[in-house]
């Protein structure tokens, strides 16, 4: 095995370790059993990511990439703006009903009772979502609603309220606090935040004159 393929090897089975143990244990999980999980040293730990917030944020940067590029596969470029909110409604519904999604839940949890724990540590998982989220927002922007065009700062605001939204209703489905969301549900949702109104922000007067929404 060559030394490139240890260390991706090794960062594998850290990044692996460190979702059982992080998703167990929170804020309390230990380097330690981590490593040792991993069967590599804490060393390796440090050199790979630098610290265990290191870790933890590349574990979370990890675990949202194939999720954001499996919505972009979800969401065809020719779509409107309602069409591609639509199938975003739809495709986040559907997660609801995926045989991780207790786990999922679990783990969203786990990380923000770390991130209050740890203020410097949230402070970089936030980072890394918004960094994540980016994706979302270039693939909202340039879409065709009402006439117009979405530009880069509203597609920024509604990615923004859509992930609030679905999150809140995600662990009302999955938590049993929201009988009958279903997927029509999350869409009309979804399409309410779309609205013109939702996406009319600090620059709506340029848009005016733009061609912008």
């Amino acid at each position: 095995m060559t030394r490139a393929e240890t260390k991706e090897r090794n960062r594998r089975a850290l990044l692996d370790a460190a979702l059982q143990v992080v998703s167990r244990d929170g804020y309390r999980a230990k380097l330690e059993e981590i490593a040792e999980r991993a069967e590599v040293t804490t060393g390796a730990v440090y050199s790979l990511f630098g610290s265990k917030n290191g870790l933890v944020v590349a574990l979370i940067a990890d675990y949202l990439r194939p999720h954001y590029e499996q919505i972009e596969q979800a969401i065809p470029a020719d779509m409107d703006l309602f069409g591609a909110v639509d199938a975003f409604a739809r495709y986040y519904r559907r997660s609801c009903d995926g045989p991780d999604a207790v786990a999922v839940l679990s783990l969203q949890i786990t990380l923000l009772d770390m991130a209050l724990h740890d203020p410097e540590l949230g402070a970089q998982l936030a980072a890394s979502v918004r960094a994540q989220e980016n994706h979302l927002i270039e693939l909202f922007t340039g879409r065709s609603h009402n006439g117009t065009i979405v530009t880069p700062p509203q597609a920024q605001r509604l990615t923004m309220a859509l992930r609030a939204q679905f999150v809140g209703l995600t662990q009302g489905v999955i938590l049993g606090l929201a009988p009958g969301a279903d997927e029509q549900f999350f869409a009309d949702a979804a399409h309410a935040l779309a609205s013109d109104l939702a996406l009319i922000g600090p620059d709506a007067d340029a848009g005016k004159h733009s061609g912008s929404l």
